[in-house]
């Protein structure tokens, strides 16, 4: 999840400069791949209605994200009601030191590095742990660090919850789906140090080309969001174009980062292919082929 909305929804319709009107349906896919990551609970209009216009134009999965306890039990719950979507369930970075008895000072004052969790945290993270054992959540995530919106006064808490949705990642088999914020040496520093689970995810991939050749190295996939399409994103690009082809996905992280020409208006996972035909044209592959590649990554990262 965007840590800022890049879009608002809300009133459907308009012309082309109606920044609230939805996209229009891009022409579809020859080779049908999955959003790799999206919140449908964010988003206007039924579920069913999200799927069926993501299907027409060749998104035929749908991975559903958790950012708190009752969110991941939408997630399954969605995952349980819907062919065609899977679930993962978290605490998202931020809500760490936000459930910590309302106080992310609280931490600071037990040290940089607690040796046990906050008993109201503790009892969010069993919930999760309880969710990641359904056999249609097939991820633990979005977790990891954002220090772009927690101070120094929140970190700790952050680093606790990311080592134990590690090992829940781990315990469960399931892939771990990280949201990685202006942390990226310590994001990396704790995977190292607890071991990280067969299938990681940098959701939304924030990272440079030097960054990439190091997730590179240790097997992780990098998901790129409409946001590699924005102008001022570069470093992105650089960084697509030295990822490996087999651990590349692509995501919306709908309803936010919605990709060029439509930046500011919904995303949803119907936008799917405009972002992976930008990102075909970057890395300078066709775009049947990157589909094909990245239809096979999720699949394999997500067990499905």
């Amino acid at each position: 999840m965007a840590s800022t909305a890049s879009n608002s929804s809300g009133k459907a319709g308009g012309g082309k400069n109606d920044k609230d009107a939805p996209p229009p349906l891009p022409a579809p896919l020859n080779v049908p791949v999955a959003d790799s990551h999206t919140h449908l609970d964010m988003q206007s209009g039924s579920v069913e209605d999200a799927l069926a216009k993501a299907a027409s134009v060749g998104v035929t999965t749908v991975v559903q994200v958790g950012c708190d306890v009752a969110g991941s039990r939408w997630a399954a719950e969605t995952a349980a009601a819907h062919d065609g979507v899977w679930a993962t369930v978290a605490l998202h970075p931020n809500e760490a030191p936000r459930i910590v008895h309302g106080d992310p000072d609280g931490w600071s004052r037990q040290g940089a590095r607690p040796a046990g969790g906050d008993a109201a945290l503790d009892a969010a993270l069993a919930e999760i742990d309880a969710l990641a054992a359904l056999p249609h959540v097939r991820g633990v995530g979005e977790t990891g660090l954002d220090f772009f919106r927690t101070g120094p006064e929140g970190m700790a808490a952050q680093e606790y919850s990311f080592r134990r949705h590690i090992d829940i990642a781990k315990r469960h088999g399931k892939a771990l789906v990280i949201h990685d914020r202006d942390a990226h040496a310590d994001v990396l520093r704790v995977l190292d140090e607890e071991g990280a689970p067969d299938a990681v995810v940098f959701h939304c991939y924030s990272g440079d080309a030097a960054m990439a050749k190091v997730c590179a190295d240790s097997g992780y996939y990098m998901s790129f969001a409409g946001n590699v399409t924005f102008k001022n994103a570069q470093p992105l690009r650089d960084a697509l174009a030295v990822a490996p082809l087999d651990l590349i996905l692509v995501e919306t992280d709908a309803p936010f980062l919605t990709p060029a020409p439509y930046r500011g208006r919904p995303n949803a996972p119907y936008l799917i292919p405009v972002t992976l035909r930008a990102m075909a044209g970057f890395k300078e592959i066709g775009e049947d082929a990157l589909a094909t590649a990245v239809a096979a990554n999720t699949a394999r990262a997500f067990g499905y």
